[in-house]
Protein backbone atom coordinates (compact mmCIF):
# COMPACT_ATOMS: atom_id res chain seq x y z
CA UNK A 1 0.00 0.00 0.00
CA UNK A 2 1.36 3.42 -1.01
CA UNK A 3 1.14 6.14 1.61
CA UNK A 4 0.44 9.63 0.27
CA UNK A 5 1.13 12.92 1.96
CA UNK A 6 -0.17 16.40 1.25
CA UNK A 7 0.81 17.37 -2.31
CA UNK A 8 2.98 20.41 -2.91
CA UNK A 9 1.49 23.41 -4.73
CA UNK A 10 4.54 23.12 -6.99
CA UNK A 11 3.28 19.96 -8.69
CA UNK A 12 1.00 21.66 -11.22
CA UNK A 13 3.64 24.20 -12.34
CA UNK A 14 6.27 21.43 -12.51
CA UNK A 15 4.06 19.33 -14.76
CA UNK A 16 3.23 22.34 -16.94
CA UNK A 17 6.93 23.14 -17.26
CA UNK A 18 7.69 19.65 -18.52
CA UNK A 19 4.75 19.78 -20.94
CA UNK A 20 5.94 23.10 -22.34
CA UNK A 21 9.50 21.77 -22.54
CA UNK A 22 8.17 18.99 -24.80
CA UNK A 23 6.22 21.57 -26.86
CA UNK A 24 2.92 19.83 -26.16
CA UNK A 25 -0.46 21.45 -25.69
CA UNK A 26 -2.80 20.21 -22.99
CA UNK A 27 -4.90 18.65 -25.73
CA UNK A 28 -1.91 16.77 -27.19
CA UNK A 29 -0.68 15.52 -23.80
CA UNK A 30 -4.15 14.47 -22.71
CA UNK A 31 -4.62 12.52 -25.95
CA UNK A 32 -1.21 10.84 -25.64
CA UNK A 33 -1.90 10.00 -21.98
CA UNK A 34 -5.47 8.87 -22.68
CA UNK A 35 -7.07 11.23 -20.17
CA UNK A 36 -9.44 14.13 -20.68
CA UNK A 37 -8.09 17.59 -21.33
CA UNK A 38 -10.36 18.87 -18.56
CA UNK A 39 -8.80 16.49 -16.04
CA UNK A 40 -5.28 17.47 -17.12
CA UNK A 41 -6.20 21.14 -16.79
CA UNK A 42 -7.49 20.53 -13.27
CA UNK A 43 -4.28 18.68 -12.34
CA UNK A 44 -2.07 21.50 -13.62
CA UNK A 45 -4.14 24.15 -11.86
CA UNK A 46 -4.20 22.24 -8.57
CA UNK A 47 -7.97 21.75 -8.62
CA UNK A 48 -7.56 17.98 -8.93
CA UNK A 49 -5.09 15.72 -7.16
CA UNK A 50 -3.47 13.09 -9.41
CA UNK A 51 -3.09 9.48 -8.33
CA UNK A 52 0.35 7.93 -8.18
CA UNK A 53 -0.38 5.95 -11.35
CA UNK A 54 -1.46 9.15 -13.10
CA UNK A 55 1.80 10.90 -12.18
CA UNK A 56 3.79 7.97 -13.55
CA UNK A 57 1.67 7.82 -16.71
CA UNK A 58 2.17 11.52 -17.42
CA UNK A 59 5.89 11.25 -16.67
CA UNK A 60 6.25 8.31 -19.05
CA UNK A 61 4.36 10.12 -21.80
CA UNK A 62 6.58 13.17 -21.37
CA UNK A 63 9.77 11.04 -21.31
CA UNK A 64 10.83 12.67 -18.05
CA UNK A 65 14.15 11.36 -16.66
CA UNK A 66 13.82 9.03 -13.67
CA UNK A 67 15.46 11.49 -11.27
CA UNK A 68 12.83 14.10 -12.16
CA UNK A 69 9.99 11.58 -12.06
CA UNK A 70 10.85 11.05 -8.40
CA UNK A 71 10.69 14.82 -7.87
CA UNK A 72 7.24 14.91 -9.48
CA UNK A 73 6.03 12.05 -7.29
CA UNK A 74 7.25 13.78 -4.14
CA UNK A 75 5.59 17.04 -5.21
CA UNK A 76 2.35 15.11 -5.72
CA UNK A 77 2.61 13.68 -2.19
CA UNK A 78 3.97 10.21 -3.01
CA UNK A 79 7.18 8.35 -2.23
CA UNK A 80 9.82 8.14 -4.97
CA UNK A 81 9.47 5.16 -7.30
CA UNK A 82 13.04 4.86 -8.53
CA UNK A 83 16.14 3.98 -6.54
CA UNK A 84 19.64 5.32 -6.85
CA UNK A 85 21.78 2.54 -5.47
CA UNK A 86 25.14 3.40 -3.87
CA UNK A 87 28.26 2.21 -5.66
CA UNK A 88 28.85 -0.55 -3.09
CA UNK A 89 25.34 -1.99 -3.48
CA UNK A 90 25.64 -5.56 -4.87
CA UNK A 91 23.31 -4.88 -7.80
CA UNK A 92 25.06 -1.61 -8.61
CA UNK A 93 28.46 -3.29 -8.43
CA UNK A 94 27.26 -6.05 -10.77
CA UNK A 95 26.04 -3.45 -13.28
CA UNK A 96 29.37 -1.63 -13.13
CA UNK A 97 31.23 -4.89 -13.75
CA UNK A 98 29.03 -5.51 -16.78
CA UNK A 99 29.84 -2.04 -18.12
CA UNK A 100 33.57 -2.61 -17.61
CA UNK A 101 33.27 -5.94 -19.44
CA UNK A 102 31.62 -4.21 -22.40
CA UNK A 103 34.45 -1.67 -22.53
CA UNK A 104 37.06 -4.43 -22.29
CA UNK A 105 35.53 -6.36 -25.16
CA UNK A 106 35.62 -3.21 -27.32
CA UNK A 107 39.43 -3.12 -27.14
CA UNK A 108 41.68 -2.30 -28.89
CA UNK A 109 39.25 0.41 -29.97
CA UNK A 110 38.50 3.29 -27.55
CA UNK A 111 35.42 3.20 -25.33
CA UNK A 112 34.34 4.89 -22.10
CA UNK A 113 31.38 5.06 -19.74
CA UNK A 114 30.06 8.45 -18.60
CA UNK A 115 27.36 9.78 -16.29
CA UNK A 116 24.77 12.45 -17.07
CA UNK A 117 27.36 15.24 -16.75
CA UNK A 118 29.93 13.44 -18.93
CA UNK A 119 32.04 12.50 -15.94
CA UNK A 120 34.19 9.56 -16.96
CA UNK A 121 33.29 6.53 -14.85
CA UNK A 122 35.30 3.89 -16.69
CA UNK A 123 37.60 3.79 -19.72
CA UNK A 124 39.33 0.99 -21.56
CA UNK A 125 42.93 0.77 -22.73
CA UNK A 126 41.97 2.16 -26.12
CA UNK A 127 41.06 5.49 -24.52
CA UNK A 128 44.09 5.75 -22.29
CA UNK A 129 46.37 5.15 -25.29
CA UNK A 130 45.09 8.39 -26.85
CA UNK A 131 45.77 10.61 -23.86
CA UNK A 132 49.51 11.17 -24.25
CA UNK A 133 50.53 14.83 -23.87
CA UNK A 134 47.35 15.93 -22.07
CA UNK A 135 47.73 18.30 -19.12
CA UNK A 136 47.78 16.00 -16.03
CA UNK A 137 45.37 18.41 -14.29
CA UNK A 138 42.65 17.38 -16.76
CA UNK A 139 43.16 13.74 -15.76
CA UNK A 140 42.62 14.37 -12.06
CA UNK A 141 39.31 12.80 -10.93
CA UNK A 142 36.59 13.57 -11.62
CA UNK A 143 37.56 13.57 -15.31
CA UNK A 144 35.07 15.20 -17.66
CA UNK A 145 35.13 13.64 -21.13
CA UNK A 146 33.96 16.78 -22.93
CA UNK A 147 36.46 19.01 -21.15
CA UNK A 148 39.13 16.47 -22.08
CA UNK A 149 38.38 16.84 -25.81
CA UNK A 150 37.67 20.58 -26.12
CA UNK A 151 40.08 22.12 -23.60
CA UNK A 152 43.16 23.74 -25.23
CA UNK A 153 45.38 21.67 -22.93
CA UNK A 154 43.47 18.51 -23.77
CA UNK A 155 42.90 16.75 -27.09
CA UNK A 156 41.67 19.91 -28.85
CA UNK A 157 44.94 20.82 -30.64
CA UNK A 158 45.12 17.29 -32.07
CA UNK A 159 41.49 16.94 -33.24
CA UNK A 160 41.68 17.18 -37.02
CA UNK A 161 37.98 18.04 -37.39
CA UNK A 162 37.77 20.18 -34.24
CA UNK A 163 35.03 22.58 -35.39
CA UNK A 164 32.86 19.71 -36.59
CA UNK A 165 33.36 17.78 -33.34
CA UNK A 166 32.67 20.87 -31.22
CA UNK A 167 29.46 21.55 -33.17
CA UNK A 168 28.36 17.98 -32.49
CA UNK A 169 29.12 18.33 -28.77
CA UNK A 170 27.23 21.61 -28.48
CA UNK A 171 24.28 20.14 -30.37
CA UNK A 172 24.13 17.16 -28.00
CA UNK A 173 24.41 19.32 -24.91
CA UNK A 174 21.71 21.72 -26.09
CA UNK A 175 19.43 18.76 -26.79
CA UNK A 176 19.99 17.31 -23.33
CA UNK A 177 19.46 20.69 -21.69
CA UNK A 178 16.14 21.00 -23.52
CA UNK A 179 15.23 17.49 -22.40
CA UNK A 180 16.33 17.65 -18.77
CA UNK A 181 16.87 21.34 -17.83
CA UNK A 182 19.90 20.12 -15.86
CA UNK A 183 21.74 23.20 -14.48
CA UNK A 184 24.98 21.21 -14.38
CA UNK A 185 24.81 20.75 -18.14
CA UNK A 186 24.09 24.46 -18.64
CA UNK A 187 27.22 25.33 -16.64
CA UNK A 188 29.29 22.78 -18.57
CA UNK A 189 28.12 24.12 -21.93
CA UNK A 190 29.00 27.69 -20.99
CA UNK A 191 32.46 26.55 -19.91
CA UNK A 192 33.06 24.65 -23.15
CA UNK A 193 31.91 27.62 -25.23
CA UNK A 194 34.58 29.76 -23.54
CA UNK A 195 37.42 27.58 -24.83
CA UNK A 196 39.35 29.02 -27.80
CA UNK A 197 39.49 27.32 -31.17
CA UNK A 198 42.97 25.81 -31.72
CA UNK A 199 45.14 27.74 -34.19
CA UNK A 200 44.87 26.37 -37.70
CA UNK A 201 41.63 24.48 -37.06
CA UNK A 202 39.88 23.61 -40.33
CA UNK A 203 36.71 25.59 -41.08
CA UNK A 204 33.42 23.91 -40.28
CA UNK A 205 31.26 22.87 -43.20
CA UNK A 206 27.73 21.95 -42.07
CA UNK A 207 27.47 19.09 -44.52
CA UNK A 208 30.56 17.38 -43.14
CA UNK A 209 28.89 16.07 -39.99
CA UNK A 210 26.25 14.02 -41.80
CA UNK A 211 27.67 10.52 -42.06
CA UNK A 212 26.20 8.46 -44.95
CA UNK A 213 24.75 5.93 -42.52
CA UNK A 214 23.30 8.70 -40.36
CA UNK A 215 24.17 6.86 -37.15
CA UNK A 216 27.67 7.96 -36.17
CA UNK A 217 29.79 11.10 -35.84
CA UNK A 218 33.33 11.30 -37.29
CA UNK A 219 36.22 11.99 -34.93
CA UNK A 220 39.70 12.40 -36.40
CA UNK A 221 42.73 12.63 -34.13
CA UNK A 222 46.28 13.51 -35.18
CA UNK A 223 48.90 11.17 -33.65
CA UNK A 224 52.54 10.31 -34.21
CA UNK A 225 51.30 7.58 -36.55
CA UNK A 226 49.18 9.99 -38.59
CA UNK A 227 45.49 10.80 -38.39
CA UNK A 228 43.30 8.16 -36.74
CA UNK A 229 39.73 8.26 -38.04
CA UNK A 230 36.86 7.05 -35.86
CA UNK A 231 33.08 6.97 -35.88
CA UNK A 232 31.59 7.79 -32.48
CA UNK A 233 28.40 6.14 -31.25
CA UNK A 234 26.49 6.30 -27.94
CA UNK A 235 24.66 3.51 -26.12
CA UNK A 236 22.23 4.22 -23.27
CA UNK A 237 20.29 1.91 -20.94
CA UNK A 238 16.79 2.97 -21.88
CA UNK A 239 14.93 0.36 -19.80
CA UNK A 240 16.90 0.85 -16.58
CA UNK A 241 14.87 1.44 -13.42
CA UNK A 242 17.85 2.53 -11.32
CA UNK A 243 18.55 6.26 -11.62
CA UNK A 244 22.32 6.03 -11.92
CA UNK A 245 22.11 3.27 -14.55
CA UNK A 246 19.49 5.17 -16.53
CA UNK A 247 21.86 8.16 -16.68
CA UNK A 248 24.88 6.11 -17.75
CA UNK A 249 26.03 6.07 -21.37
CA UNK A 250 28.75 4.17 -23.20
CA UNK A 251 30.68 6.09 -25.85
CA UNK A 252 32.44 3.86 -28.37
CA UNK A 253 34.82 4.77 -31.17
CA UNK A 254 35.07 2.47 -34.18
CA UNK A 255 37.70 2.73 -36.94
CA UNK A 256 36.35 4.69 -39.90
CA UNK A 257 38.95 3.32 -42.33
CA UNK A 258 41.19 0.31 -42.82
CA UNK A 259 44.33 2.26 -41.98
CA UNK A 260 43.07 3.20 -38.51
CA UNK A 261 41.97 -0.36 -37.84
CA UNK A 262 45.35 -1.70 -38.91
CA UNK A 263 47.20 0.73 -36.63
CA UNK A 264 45.08 -0.19 -33.60
CA UNK A 265 44.80 -3.97 -34.02
CA UNK A 266 47.96 -5.72 -32.82
CA UNK A 267 49.57 -7.41 -35.80
CA UNK A 268 46.97 -5.81 -38.07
Amino acid sequence: MTTATTPSPDFGPMLRLWRNRRSLSQLALSADSEISQRHLSFIESGRSRPSRDMVLRLAETLSIPLRDRNALLVAAGFAPAYRERPADDPESAAAQRAVQLILKHHEPFPALAIDRHWTMLHANAGITALLDGIDPALLEPPVNALRLTLHPSGLAPRIDNFREWRTHIFHRLNGLIDQTADPGLVTLLEELKSYPVPPGAAPYRPGDMVHPAGIAIPFRLRTEHGVLSFLSTTTVFGTALDIALSELAIETFLPADDRTAALLIPGG
